[in-house]
């Protein structure tokens, strides 16, 4: 319970990996990646449960050695390529209800986002309950502004490349742009059984250092972040 509130954690962690192999439980500085998010929710105290949706027997084991619960194994169809997060989640969400077990909010936590902390969770959902949003999806600043950015022609001709009136602006001078982190999405379970989305009326940003907006896929991202987790022990 959170300010009054019944705040459910789902952490989606399916088995299949198309680009590095068990993902979701590679070893980052001597520990599971799964283990991180689980350990970043247990901290953050909001949660009445955290719950890890996989359909894999090796992360279901992961999961509960450090302090989550796997109440269910994912079928099947929702353990697929094309299975999207918002499926688990509804899935996950309709499943508790049937058993009476009901929740006024829901984080999706990616096990992907091994650096953000138990205190962008509880900043986050203050955040929900300052605005009484629908919704809250963590978001960073983008490296590089996509005013600087375009597609190539085959000739690979960079005329028209910079639009004329931005051409002379200084990196400075040009507007602030964000980009989804995957770190973060809290909603209201009303708000996501009913338009399946995180985004729309109510809906609002919370805004973490690039530094902690790691989302691995790949193995440079695997050594990123653990290059940055030293870096916080020095």
């Amino acid at each position: 319970m959170f300010k009054g509130k019944r705040f459910l954690a789902l952490i989606p962690a399916r088995g299949g990996s198309k680009g590095l192999k068990d993902k979701n439980i590679r070893l980052l500085n001597n520990k599971p990646l799964l283990a991180y998010t689980i350990e970043a929710a247990k901290k953050s105290g909001i949660f009445d449960r955290i719950i890890v949706s996989t359909d894999s027997e090796k992360i279901a084991a992961v999961a509960l050695k450090y302090g989550a619960e796997v109440p269910f194994m994912r079928p099947k169809e929702l353990a697929t390529d094309t299975a999207s997060s918002m499926d688990v989640l509804i899935h996950t969400i309709e499943l508790l209800q049937e058993s009476g077990d009901i929740y006024d909010y829901v984080v999706l936590l990616q096990p992907t986002s091994p650096l953000r902390t138990s205190q962008d969770i509880v900043e986050a959902a203050n955040l929900l309950i300052e605005k009484n949003a629908n919704s809250v999806v963590s978001v960073c600043k983008v490296g590089h502004s996509p005013l600087w950015s375009n597609t190539l022609p085959e000739d690979l001709s960079l005329k028209d490349f910079i639009r004329p009136e931005i051409k002379n602006l200084r990196r400075q001078d040009l507007p602030i742009f964000y980009r989804l982190n995957g770190a973060i999405y809290i909603a209201k379970v009303s708000y996501i059984l009913e338009t399946k989305d995180f985004f729309g009326q109510g809906s609002y940003a919370y805004i973490m250092p690039v530094n902690r907006s790691v989302d691995i896929d790949t193995e440079f991202d695997l050594a990123l972040a653990e290059v940055l987790l030293q870096h916080e022990k020095q």
